[in-house]
């Protein structure tokens, strides 16, 4: 009968005992998932933060490009230049 009881005792310390590992390894557990929860948090803000200045080049609104203007008709005294038809990949690189 007291063999039984320790044995019984014995088991349920045992028991106790990993059960509170076990209990101290889900905490570290959720720790770690909210650790990588705020990682991930702030890794898609700074993407945030990237694309809405990325946003604010593409629509332009604070550019002031009335500067960088041209006249259309200047380009009609840049002189066109005609291709080469005459071109073999043979000649002129490799001649030696």
């Amino acid at each position: 009968m007291k063999l039984s009881i320790i044995a019984l005792l014995l088991s349920f310390t045992i028991v106790m005992g990993f059960g509170s590992e076990h209990n101290t390894t889900k905490e570290n557990n959720s720790s770690i998932d909210n650790n990588k929860t705020k990682e991930a948090v702030k890794k898609a803000m700074e993407l945030e933060k990237k694309y809405a200045k990325e946003q604010r080049f593409y629509q332009g609104s604070e550019y002031d490009l009335k500067s960088k203007e041209f006249d259309p008709e200047t380009l009609k005294k840049v002189p066109a230049i005609e291709p080469d038809y005459d071109f073999d990949m043979d000649e002129g690189v490799y001649s030696d």
